[in-house]
């Protein structure tokens, strides 16, 4: 059985080892453009802001580690022909373009994941406009860093704001602009994008909130950027503006495209027969809301990677809805969401009340204990549909907690007469948790006394 994987990222990587795992003898082949695989583009902003040393240590695996695997990695190579009919794909190496090698498949998997999203701003061409994706981005950034002082990131997403700190804790003057009037948008609601807002400003970084970037100023580099009748001078921009999908490859091998990307089944299998799409290529379902939605997310490609690597050796596995639960951490501040925010709840047509406490990471008395923020998103029935979260500790575990509890289709009310685990150094003897949900109650039990009236 042969299988060719496009794509050397978490998604195709994920495909590859889980195929092996389970099929000794396959002939498993992954083409990538990249020089570097298996590494972490979310590792990125923490190698600039110096909390891992290098780039070279986000970096898994090499080629040759999978070849000791069996699973061939050709890096810096192209596909650029699917013949879907005739099982074939075509590439060529970037250093040899005329020279074509075609390869035959008996399963293919597109994992060709997202490129930088560029809007069409004036000026976006200058020398010192920079993406960020790849390895190779993050020390063209470090470089072009060292000989700055000022600087502009567009885009309040994650990654945006984490570059942000990164560059700041370079010594560089920030400016962070979102066309959007909030930050993290997609994750959190405005009163908690509020409060990781004012951090940010008091580490020093500047926001401007609600108006795109007009202009890029400069001759052949980088001198300023324009807002309105706003202009600032600056040494850099980097564009954090998200990522499109690469469907390329799946339109020429004539899958269907759903409204965001690839579309596919539980099983990671594409509209054309044994030609399989994961990671941020394809579209998935959200858990909540049931309509179509992306998740850009590593552990949402791995786990796609698995389903997929089952079903094509023969094995039953099925991709179910995302809840998109995410966690950052920008200096010593923790924030993290999972399902939907009320915001959009509302947008999604979903009637929604929320609940929310503001507590204690660890026993009042005891030395150490942050502040602990959090709201739940609950519809009219009870039944929890979103969580945000924000703390200087122990977001993670909290965020996966409540992930359990959405999948599960928990109740506020039974959520808040769980049993929790409670010791002095580690949590208050009600977790805030607890404490959000039993917020969440009193607010769904005034509203259907209110109705009842």
């Amino acid at each position: 059985m042969k299988i060719v994987i496009i794509g050397g990222g978490a998604g195709g990587l994920s495909t590859a080892s889980n195929i092996r795992k389970h099929d000794k003898d396959a002939e498993i082949t992954v083409i990538t453009r990249d020089e570097n695989i298996a590494y972490s583009p979310c590792a990125i902003p923490y190698v600039l802001c110096g909390e891992v040393d290098c780039f070279e240590n986000i970096i898994m695996h090499q080629a040759e580690d999978y070849l000791e695997r069996d699973i061939k990695v050709i890096t810096r190579a192209e596909v650029f022909e699917v013949k879907a009919d005739e099982k074939k794909i075509v590439y060529y190496l970037l250093n040899q373009k005329e020279d074509h090698k075609e390869m035959e498949y008996d399963y293919l998997v597109i994992a060709t994941g997202g490129a930088p999203f560029i809007p069409p701003v004036e000026g976006s061409d200058l020398e010192g406009v920079f993406k960020i994706r790849t390895i190779q981005d993050g020390q063209d950034i470090t470089r072009w860093a060292q000989k700055s002082k000022k600087a502009v990131v567009v885009g309040a997403g994650l990654i945006g704001l984490e570059i942000a700190y990164g560059l700041k804790k370079r010594g560089l003057d920030v400016t962070v602009t979102e066309m959007l009037p909030q930050i993290v948008p997609r994750s959190l609601d405005p009163d908690m994008a509020l409060i990781v807002q004012k951090y940010l400003e008091k580490e020093g970084i500047n926001l401007i909130l609600g108006h795109p970037i007009e202009k890029i100023a400069g001759t052949t580099k980088v001198e300023g950027a324009v807002f309105g009748d706003q202009c600032i001078d600056v040494d850099m921009v980097v564009m954090a503006t998200g990522v499109r999908p690469e469907t390329k490859m799946a339109t020429m091998a004539g899958c269907e495209l759903g409204r965001w990307s690839i579309s596919v089944n539980e099983k990671m299998q594409t509209t054309v027969p044994d030609i399989y799409a994961v990671g941020d290529c394809v579209e998935v379902y959200d858990a909540i809301t049931g309509h179509n939605t992306q998740s850009l997310l590593g552990t949402t490609a791995v786990r796609q990677g698995k389903v997929a690597a089952r079903n094509i050796v023969g094995k039953k596995a099925e991709f179910i809805p995302v809840l998109n639960s995410m966690v950052s951490k920008i200096g010593n501040l923790e924030f993290g969401a999972v399902g939907l925010t009320k915001v959009s709840a509302i947008q999604n047509g979903i009637e929604a009340i929320s609940g929310k406490s503001r507590a204690l990471t660890k026993a009042r008395y005891y030395p150490g204990a942050k502040r602990i923020d959090i709201k739940m998103i609950c519809n009219l029935q009870g039944v929890i549909i979103g969580c945000q979260i924000i703390a200087e500790e122990r977001v993670a575990e909290r965020v996966d907690t409540m992930s359990l509890a959405i999948s599960q289709k928990l109740t506020c009310s039974k959520l808040a007469n769980m049993e929790f685990s409670y010791a002095p150094p580690l949590s208050m003897v009600i977790d805030p948790i607890i404490l959000a949900a039993e917020d969440a109650c009193e607010k769904l039990s005034k509203l259907n006394n209110n109705h009842r009236k």
